[in-house]
């Protein structure tokens, strides 16, 4: 029997349950990259300090929101209080609509407020709590916090060539193959998903790694 937390939007209540019973298929290397990741949000509660996470990929355009959207969701899911999830890249572009297509497809309600070149979207997770603002901008945009954070490097290009991310408290590369690679061929849509899904999982397993007192899990 799954347990609703936070009025989860159905849909990816039944997704974030699926993927948890796909824990099994994270192999024994990224379990120890997600269980670092675990330990820092850990080391955070215990501190009783907030957690704050940017992930960050290098045009801040598909991997970097997926892994945003889905921490957020997982501190809901694993009821982890004070946890604060951003994203960005060593440059701005948009948020790529085929990565938007992917994540409404894994459950999240996405609503645009603002077009133009580099759109402004809210993703709900839950009708009840606040959405997460989405869109592309630099890791050091002024929306992301500046210091005390983990940065969450989820692409090779950028954990390359942004050697040193200002302010982190703590960095790791979570690194994820790029969907953009399948863009126009008929692997497109399958990928994109295929993406989102890993990620998620991962984020998932990792977020419920972390142990607060006195919650229902």
């Amino acid at each position: 029997m799954s347990i609703v937390h936070l009025d989860i939007i159905p849909p990816l209540q039944q997704k974030m349950d699926e993927l948890i019973k796909e824990f099994g298929q994270i192999p024994a290397e990224r379990r120890k990259l997600l269980a670092q990741l675990a330990q820092f949000i850990q080391s955070r509660i215990e501190a009783g300090a907030p957690v704050n996470l940017n992930f960050i990929c290098t045009h801040n355009s598909r991997r970097s929101h997926m892994a945003q959207i889905w921490a957020q969701a997982a501190a809901a899911r694993y009821n982890i209080p004070g946890v604060h999830c951003y994203s960005g890249g060593t440059e701005a572009t948009a948020f790529d609509l085929r990565a938007v297509q992917a994540v409404k497809e894994a459950g999240f309600l996405v609503t645009q407020t603002k077009g133009g070149a580099n759109p402004v979207y809210e993703v709900r997770y839950s009708q009840r709590a606040a959405p997460v603002i989405s869109y592309s901008k630099k890791y050091d945009d002024p929306f992301n916090p500046s210091s005390d954070f983990a940065a969450v490097m989820t692409c090779s290009h950028a954990d390359e060539n942004c050697p040193i991310v200002t302010g982190a408290a703590f960095r790791i590369a979570l690194t994820y193959d790029d969907p953009k690679h399948f863009d126009g061929t008929p692997k497109e849509s399958d990928k994109y998903r295929e993406r989102v899904d890993e990620i998620g999982r991962e984020i998932l397993f990792s977020f419920s790694m972390v142990t607060v007192r006195g919650t229902n899990r």
